[in-house]
């Protein structure tokens, strides 16, 4: 039986060390789809929304600090755009968090799911089109740090698909707006993170308790997270982009209909 669940615990590790390492290669190069990839898969295993979400964003503090200054040493970072995505995207998350832990996993997972489907679209929508870069700030970017930071909260990711989204598709040059959104997403992940731990030391998020089942995972994805994050910003400069960001799309809608069917079995 002890050497049943050190397999499994091996086995988990390992896949997610993998996962963690192709999702943050992926995120160098797109500026975004670490947490998407790394919580659809999650979900895909049969964790709950909220707790995969705050594995995710455990993960995501070592990710996020080092490819944020992977970006910062490739001088990938426009610093009046961060300040003022950081505190608004911040601000967001923090209200994520307490609305997911709020609510039961199986009553909100329809809805994550739902939402996965979304930003899978995005994605392809974001590689396949082509945008005319320009230099100055766009407008309302605090409202969409605010919207980024809640949909990553509760989605488990969102944040880039958001945010480099909608910037890229204002005309942000994609060098900055990947490093900048990026950097940022460190201190939006450690607000997310240190949300869900008030939660659960707290009381006020019951099912948080189940974490410890996810540590092999949430160390995989962190190890695998790492070994990729010092070139982030190295790959934004040389990846073909568009190739990669169908793949991932595509492999997004794959297990987002693979938990739609089980979804629908358990109806």
């Amino acid at each position: 039986m002890t050497e049943t669940i050190g397999l499994d615990v091996v086995w988990d590790f390992t896949l997610f060390a993998a996962v963690g390492f192709l999702a943050q290669l992926v995120d160098g190069a797109l500026g975004m789809a670490y947490g998407v990839v790394s919580t659809t898969v999650l979900l895909a295993f049969g964790v709950p929304p909220a707790n995969a979400s705050a594995s995710v964003h455990v993960a995501e503090l070592f990710t996020t600090g080092a490819s944020g200054a992977s970006h910062l040493m490739h001088r990938n970072v426009d610093r009046k755009l961060f300040w003022r995505l950081a505190p608004a995207g911040i601000a967001g998350g923090v209200i994520g968090t307490y609305l997911l832990t709020s609510i039961d996993g199986d009553v909100i997972k329809p809805f994550i799911v739902a939402y996965m489907a979304v930003m899978a679209f995005v994605i392809l929508w974001r590689t396949l089109r082509s945008f005319k870069p320009r230099t100055e700030t766009p407008r309302g970017v605090s409202l969409l740090g605010l919207v980024g930071g809640f949909v990553d909260a509760v989605g488990g990711g969102g944040w880039g698909p958001v945010v480099t989204s909608s910037l890229v598709g204002a005309g942000g040059v994609p060098r900055y707006v990947i490093g900048t959104v990026n950097t940022a997403e460190f201190l939006l992940t450690a607000a997310v993170s240190a949300s869900f731990a008030v939660a659960l030391f707290s009381g006020h998020w019951e099912e948080g308790g189940d974490l410890a089942n996810n540590a092999a995972a949430v160390a995989g994805l962190i190890t695998g997270g790492l070994v990729a994050a010092p070139v982030a910003g190295y790959a934004v400069k040389r990846i073909s982009a568009r190739p990669l960001g169908v793949a991932v799309g595509v492999l997004i809608l794959l297990l987002v209909l693979f938990q739609a069917a089980k979804l629908a079995a358990w109806i």
